[in-house]
């Protein structure tokens, strides 16, 4: 018979495997126990919880097909967005040709012809006035006036829109009309925290790129990739000013050098003249390199990864923005990418967070994104961030640390820690239910999603949001656009949800909604056409079966077939989730016509909240 000794080597590995077994039972109790967080049957109002927050609220049937599936399974899919089905979407989507376009294309097939046309009208307008000998060029201080437009420049200039029009349209569609909603919701998340305003300079140029292989391909991978593709991006590059900042050591240029290195498309002539500009100028013939920039540097650090409360100083900013001088855009005027230029590279060693890099070229850089993204103080703003868009402004520490935690755990897997926070007790605690303010995104697309309207053109929800304080892709400042009430909550801004929900119905068509009675009582009046046009029957009342005209097209009549007692619970069914206060049932029972049934409906308090 074998007997077994039980050495003081093998005893000691018996209680490692113990306690590695141990330590697996705990862990998978763990994660047995968060996920028991998600209700095996799941109430009407859980289902509606989840529809509002993990996408841009439920359309009519979502709610039931969600049962059906049952919620952990729904929950699931939307965190593999590309296991999912979305054949419409994408039908839809191949309507706009530039979507699919790089920069480059876009800049030599779009922007740049308008931009040269108007280099060319410039230079005639300067030629005849040389020839009346009254140059403004020759004139200090004095800017050339702006060139007449032809026709042929209207239309390049508006062929130069395309691109961003039908960018702006698309973001509409996907958000209103894409069967993968959480992964829209954290597009426009992600994009938010990685924020680039469409209004500065050649940002445009660069935005259709950006958002569709920067951003969408990372928002449920992971966390380093992201970062470094935005680091690496033109649009981002450009709008923090990173692709100008260079050693204050480095070599210099004159005006002419600097203009051909900035512009290769220069021609012969307009070289020419700004040689002659220089002879005229001399105090402007040696200009020193553009020298260091921090703005992204400070940005990288506040925003992108550590927040304001990490520790780090200005000293700190300083040599990140050093260790990222040469990170620049190759030839960005005719929408170049990413080039890493090391004659504009600070050289010697720096120091960020007590951590000392030495001189090593690019590869600084990416030494410095590896460090931000592993930091804790990242894990955890970027944990409470997406805490903050998901269950409350101020969200529950406990949440945020587990999600921290996770974030640490597996290296910044996004997908794991989005996970984590939509399936936490928290998410599903009944006192954060409608705890959030819907933005005017989330309030627009909602309002076409709850009344399932079809969308033949979406310019005038593109604009209805310009009118509502959030154009897309328009918030200036790097923080961009704020999750949390405060921003949002003033009684002009629900007056106009209110008279976007009118125009909606009435088609798109621009609409008003009145105000009160003479004594401030009773329902508003009907609405009325902000730029007259027919009143009665047609856009604001269509016909029984019948969608109204115009670019947004609802069915009113199947949601709302008449104002009675019936209707009014099936609107609050189908557009609240069935919550509606007292007094928004006496505001929506005031009503006198269908389509002012649910402008009421998507105007009421309710309604504003997630």
């Amino acid at each position: 018979m074998r007997t077994t000794s039980f050495t003081p080597g093998r005893i000691a590995r018996v209680v490692a495997l113990a306690s590695i077994f141990a330590l697996s039972s705990s862990l998978l109790v763990a994660e047995r126990a968060q996920r028991s967080a998600i209700p095996a049957k799941a109430d009407a109002r859980t289902v509606a919880h989840v529809l509002d927050r993990l996408g841009f609220g439920a359309r009519p049937g979502d709610a039931a097909r969600v049962q059906e599936i049952g919620l952990a399974a729904y929950i699931e899919q939307q965190l593999y967005p590309e296991r999912i089905a979305d054949g419409a979407l994408i039908s839809r989507l191949s309507e706009f040709p530039t979507l699919t376009l790089s920069a480059s294309e876009l800049s030599k097939e779009y922007f740049n012809p308008a931009t040269q046309a108007r280099r060319q009208a410039q230079q005639q307008q300067a030629a005849q006035a040389r020839a009346q000998g009254n140059d403004p060029a020759m004139t200090a201080g004095t800017p050339p006036p702006p060139p007449q437009a032809t026709p042929e420049m209207r239309m390049l200039q508006q062929q130069a829109q395309s691109p961003v029009n039908e960018l702006m349209q698309a973001k509409i569609l996907r958000a209103t009309l894409s069967e993968r909603q959480l992964e829209e919701v954290l597009v426009d998340f992600w994009f938010n925290h990685f924020n680039v305003f469409i209004g500065k300079g050649q940002v445009r140029e660069f935005l259709t790129e950006y958002e569709r292989d920067v951003i969408r391909p990372n928002v449920l991978g992971n966390f380093r990739t992201l970062l470094g593709a935005t680091a690496h991006s033109p649009a981002m590059l450009f709008y923090l000013d990173n692709f100008q900042s260079s050693s204050p050591n480095g070599p210099q240029m004159n005006l002419n050098q600097m203009a051909r290195t900035m512009d290769p498309r220069l021609t012969p002539a307009q070289r020419q003249q700004l040689e002659l500009r220089l002879r005229q100028n001399p105090s402007q013939q040696q200009r020193p390199q553009r020298g260091l920039n921090e703005n992204y540097a400070r940005e990288l650090m506040e925003l992108h990864t550590l927040g304001v409360d990490a520790g780090y100083t200005q000293q700190d900013v300083v040599e990140v923005a050093k260790i990222l001088t040469g990170w620049t855009i190759d030839r960005p005027q005719q929408g170049g990418g990413f080039i890493f230029r090391p004659q504009m590279h600070e050289g010697g060693s720096k120091t960020v967070l007590g951590q000392k890099f030495k001189d090593d070229g690019e590869k600084e850089g990416e030494r410095l994104l590896d460090m931000l993204a592993a930091h804790p103080a990242t894990a955890k703003h970027i944990s409470f961030k997406l805490a903050q868009r998901f269950v409350a402004d101020e969200p529950p520490q406990a949440l945020v640390d587990r999600a921290a935690k996770k974030f640490l755990d597996t290296k910044g897997d996004l997908r794991e820690v989005t996970r984590t926070i939509i399936t936490s007790p928290e998410f599903f605690d009944a006192k954060y239910r409608s705890a959030k303010v819907k933005t005017p995104l989330e309030f627009v697309i909602s309002a076409a999603r709850a009344t399932n309207a079809h969308i033949v053109n979406a310019q005038p929800m593109v604009q209805a949001l310009r009118e509502l304080g959030m154009p897309l892709y328009g918030a200036q400042p790097p923080t961009g656009y704020s999750m949390t009430a405060d921003a949002w909550v003033n009684t002009g801004a629900l007056l106009n949800r209110m008279n976007f929900a009118v125009q909606m119905l009435a088609g798109g068509q621009p609409q008003r909604m009145g105000g009160p009675g003479r004594n401030g009582q009773g329902p508003p009046d009907q609405p009325q056409r902000q730029l007259g046009g027919r009143q009665g029957r047609g856009a604001l009342d269509p016909r029984p079966g019948q969608l109204q005209r115009g670019p947004i097209q609802v069915d009113v009549r199947n949601l709302a077939p008449d104002t009675s007692a019936e209707t009014i619970d099936k609107v609050i069914d189908t557009v609240l989730g069935g919550q509606a206060s007292d007094g928004t049932r006496q505001t929506i029972a005031r009503a006198s016509t269908p389509q002012q049934l649910l402008a009421l409906a998507l105007g009421s308090p309710e309604f504003q909240k997630r």
